[in-house]
C-alpha cells in the first residue's frame, strides 16, 4: 500500500471522538475512498460504505431522504446487522454530491449522535461553494491531492531516516553531496513522468513500464473530461475547451488562459467563464493561480488581477500530453526541449498539497515571477522563480520585485537542477526538490503560548 500522509491525519480525527463529520474532498482517482476505509477499518468493527453514483446509477435509494427517519430506514435497508454503536460504527456516504439534500442532512446526523459519519466527494468543492445550507460548522474538512514527491520518494524506497536527512539539510541551508543529488534528482525526473495519481505510482512501483502508466494517466484525463457533461451543453464546451487549453498555455510565453482563445473570439473577459473557472478549480482537476501587481502580506489581502495561470492537477498527465511516451525530454539532461511549464507545474501541485495560496506577481514595467506564497514566519510574502535550465541565475523580474521597498519582500527563491543551495542578496538558491518542505501550514512540532 502507498503511504499518505493525511492517512494520520483521518486517524487522529476518529480516535479523538470528535463528533464533527469528517468531509474529505479531492479529485478524483486521488485515493479517497481508500484511504477513509482502509483508516477506518483499524478502528471500527462495522464499516458501512454506501456509494451514493452507484445508487443513483441503480435504485436511488437516497435521492429523495429529507428527514433522519427516511435516511435510517434506507440505510438499515442496505447495511444489514453491520450497524452498532457510535464507536463500533463508521457510515461512510462516498460521492455525497450526488445528493445534495444529504449534504443539509449532516448538521441532524451529526446532533443525533446514532453513528460515526464520514463523507467525500470529488466535485464537493464546487458543490461547497454553490450550496448555502451546508452546516460547514459540523464538519472536519481535509483536501486530498496526488502524491507529492516525498509520498513517492517513500512509495520508491526512500527511507524515513534519509528524508528526515534531507530535511535536516534543507533547514540548515545545505545542499546534498553530489551522489545524493544525483539519485533524487533522478527520482525527481521520473515523478516528472509518473505524477502523483496512486494507480500510477502503484503501477510504476510494480512494473516499471511508463506504457501501462500512460494508459493509466490517459483513462484518468478523460475521466475529468466527462466530469464537466453534469453541465449544459454551452458550459460543458466551455469547460471542456479550457481544459485541454491548459497544456498549450503552459507552454506559450505568458503562460495563462488567453481568454479570446476559448471560443475564439476577438473579445474574451474573464467574467464570461467564472463558472467554467470555478468548475475547473473547485473539483480539484486543476490549480488556479491568481495575478498580483503589488504584492504586501498577506497575499489574500492584495489586489488580485483577472488574469489567471492554470496547471493541471498532475504533473504526469501533463507530461503524457506534451511527450506521450518518450523520456528523452524529461530524463536526458542535453535534450534541447525547455521543461519550463513542467516544472512550473510540478511546483505548483507541491504548494498548493502543503497548504500554500497560489499567486503569481504581474507587472507591466517589472514582468513575472512565477509565484508569489506567504511566509508567516517573516511576515512577508515570498516570491518564488522556477527555472530548469542553465541560466537559473538570471532572473531580472525577481530582482526588482524584490528591489521595490513598498513590498517588504523579505526574500526570494530560486528553485532549479542545481545541487547548491547559497544566498545572495535577498535571493537563496535552492535544488528544485526542496520545494517537498515548504509547508505552508505552519509548524507543528512546537505549542503556541498566549
Amino acid at each position: 500500500m502507498l503511504y499518505r500522509k493525511i492517512e494520520k491525519d483521518i486517524y487522529q480525527h476518529f480516535i479523538s471522538k470528535s463528533d464533527k463529520i469528517l468531509m474529505l474532498t479531492g479529485a478524483r482517482q486521488t485515493g479517497k475512498s481508500f484511504i477513509i476505509n482502509y483508516v477506518a477499518s483499524k478502528i471500527f468493527k462495522n464499516v458501512v460504505e454506501i456509494n451514493l453514483i452507484e445508487d443513483y446509477d441503480g435504485d436511488r435509494l437516497f435521492e429523495s431522504v429529507s428527514s433522519l427517519e427516511e435516511f435510517h430506514l434506507r440505510l438499515s435497508s442496505v447495511a444489514g446487522d453491520r450497524l452498532g454503536s457510535k464507536d463500533e460504527t463508521l457510515v461512510f456516504l462516498d460521492e455525497i454530491q450526488q445528493f445534495p439534500k444529504l449534504l443539509t442532512l449532516l448538521k441532524f446526523l451529526r446532533q443525533e449522535g446514532r453513528y460515526t459519519y464520514a463523507v467525500s466527494g470529488s466535485l464537493l468543492g464546487l458543490t461547497l461553494k454553490h450550496t448555502t445550507s451546508i452546516p460547514v460548522g459540523s464538519l472536519a474538512l481535509m483536501h486530498m491531492y496526488p502524491l507529492d514527491f516525498e509520498e513517492f520518494l517513500i512509495a520508491n524506497n526512500v527511507g524515513e531516516e534519509a528524508i528526515n536527512g534531507i530535511r535536516k539539510l534543507f533547514n540548515e541551508r545545505k545542499g546534498l553531496d553530489e551522489p545524493m543529488h544525483n539519485h533524487i534528482m533522478g527520482l525527481f525526473k521520473r515523478y516528472l513522468l509518473i505524477g502523483g495519481m496512486p494507480q500510477a505510482v502503484q503501477e510504476f512501483v510494480n512494473s516499471r513500464n511508463l506504457v501501462t502508466v500512460r494508459a493509466i494517466q490517459n483513462d484518468i484525463h478523460k475521466l475529468y473530461e466527462a466530469d464537466a457533461t453534469k453541465y449544459d451543453i454551452e458550459h460543458r464546451l466551455h469547460i471542456e475547451r479550457i481544459y485541454e487549453m491548459i497544456p498549450s498555455a503552459m507552454e506559450s510565453h505568458k503562460k495563462r488562459v488567453v481568454y479570446r482563445d476559448i471560443e475564439n473570439k476577438a473579445k474574451g473577459r474573464h467574467s464570461d467563464y467564472v463558472e467554467e473557472f470555478d468548475f475547473l478549480s473547485a473539483s480539484g482537476v486543476a490549480l488556479e493561480v491568481k495575478a498580483i501587481s503589488n504584492p504586501t502580506f498577506p497575499l489574500i489581502e492584495s489586489g488580485v488581477k483577472n488574469l489567471l495561470k492554470l496547471y493541471l492537477n498532475d504533473v504526469g498527465m501533463l507530461t503524457g500530453i506534451l511527450y506521450r511516451n518518450n523520456i528523452k525530454p524529461v530524463m536526458d539532461s542535453e535534450c534541447s526541449v525547455n521543461l519550463g511549464s513542467v516544472y512550473e507545474s510540478v511546483v505548483a501541485m507541491e504548494l498548493a498539497a502543503h497548504g500554500h495560496k497560489l499567486f503569481y506577481y504581474d507587472n507591466k514595467k517589472n514582468g513575472e515571477v512565477d509565484f508569489l506564497i506567504d511566509d508567516y514566519y517573516a511576515l512577508s510574502a515570498m516570491a518564488i522563480e522556477v527555472k530548469s535550465g542553465k541560466d537559473y541565475t538570471v532572473h531580472s523580474a525577481l530582482n526588482r520585485l524584490l528591489e521595490n521597498k513598498d513590498y517588504r519582500l523579505e526574500k526570494g527563491m530560486v528553485l532549479s537542477n542545481s545541487r547548491e543551495v547559497r544566498q545572495d542578496g535577498k535571493v537563496l538558491y535552492m535544488p528544485v526538490y526542496y520545494v517537498m518542505f515548504l509547508d505552508g501550514r505552519g509548524s507543528t512540532e512546537k505549542k503556541i503560548l498566549l
